[in-house]
């Protein structure tokens, strides 16, 4: 099958560092190439992979400190993918609804999975005039604020099965991993941490739009023993950060569409402390990845019983539900359906 997968030009495919869209977009496209598909990856120029590279722009939007207008470049990929759209048996889309108004009228099958939060109004009257367009949704919680849209499939994540492995350590500390943002909250974490009397490692970014709310909330809470701030981490690093913790801390406070950190913590053979928020119910097993927990005091309380979760059927768990592996098969077969039904129907609007 001759496949075009379309990223986000924000960040490098896979990512340097951060980035959770780009990274599962690398690891989608590195297995269907594996699979013996014909893949053109659509992404910026310092991305990496073995399918047909088009770079679109030289190099991630995220690192152009002279870019005043991030948008004309993301346009400039809209167009680069219409022109050769009828080159593919299907076009996948990573950005949203960007691509909705163009790629509506042509004839290619198309599709898009939807990676972020979908319950701000301003989607619904959007979502309402393109109901016919394909969507994937990566958790069936994330689908819920729209229940007129045409989501086709949920397809849940993966990771490639050697990229994060346990690693021999002794746990002595909690883990938070991700971005540092209000609806994260790290500061709950901090909270936990410390009510715990346990250390607490935070490896994560900061985003210009967050700036104000870690220079105000999250710094001085920061004292390099009992709290300490690492910064960003690749993947790289992540196998011998996760398996050294005790747990890692999900205290989230938004409707959380995936949550890529707990089967990255899963591979490792950590288990999560989650707050009951979006999906993760549907990825964390409670009492066998993890806890799920309501609040601040159930997860200080949940420590413990973490502790004690064995770890290798936490990785058992993720090889049987999270590989990258299992997320292509399931893609290929919306694919398939795409390829065989939607395109005898699609109409060319004019």
């Amino acid at each position: 099958m001759r496949i075009a997968q379309i990223a986000p030009l924000t960040e490098a495919v896979p990512p340097r560092l951060y980035g959770g869209t780009e990274r599962v977009v690398s690891y989608l496209t590195e297995e269907l190439v594996g699979l013996g598909h014909d893949v053109t990856l659509f992404a910026s120029g310092d991305s990496l992979t073995t399918a047909r590279l088009e770079a679109v722009w030289p190099r991630a939007l995220r690192f152009e400190t002279d870019l005043r207008d991030p948008m004309a470049a993301q346009m400039l990929l809209l167009e680069t993918v219409r022109q050769r759209a009828d080159q593919f048996d299907v076009l996948h889309f990573h950005l949203d609804y960007w691509s909705f108004p163009l790629f509506s009228r042509q004839r290619t099958p198309f599709l898009t999975t939807l990676h972020g939060r979908l319950d701000l109004p301003e989607f619904w009257p959007l979502y309402d005039q393109f109901r016919q367009v394909p969507l994937v949704s990566i958790s069936n919680a994330q689908r819920r604020p729209l229940p007129q849209a045409n989501f086709v499939a949920t397809v849940q994540h993966g990771l490639p099965e050697t990229l994060l492995q346990p690693q021999p350590a002794k746990p002595g500390y909690l883990a938070f991993l991700g971005r540092i943002a209000p609806e994260k909250r790290p500061d709950a974490a901090i909270l936990i941490a410390r009510r715990a009397g346990i250390p607490l490692k935070i490896a994560a970014k900061v985003d210009r739009v967050d700036e104000a709310y870690y220079r105000d909330k999250i710094r001085p809470l920061i004292d390099g023993r009992h709290v300490e701030l690492i910064g960003e981490i690749g993947d790289a690093d992540k196998s011998e950060f996760l398996s050294g913790a005790i747990a890692l801390l999900l205290p989230i406070e938004w409707p959380e569409p995936f949550g890529l950190v707990m089967i990255e913590a899963m591979a490792c053979g950590t288990p999560v402390i989650a707050f009951n928020h979006g999906s993760v119910p549907e990825i964390l097993e409670d009492g066998l990845t993890g806890c799920i927990v309501e609040n601040e005091q159930a997860a200080v309380a949940a420590i413990e019983r973490a502790a004690r979760l064995p770890r290798g059927p936490i990785r058992q768990r993720f090889e049987q539900r999270f590989t990258a592996r299992r997320m292509a098969e399931d893609y290929l077969r919306v694919y398939d359906e795409l390829a065989e039904v939607l395109r005898p129907r699609l109409r060319v609007v004019t």
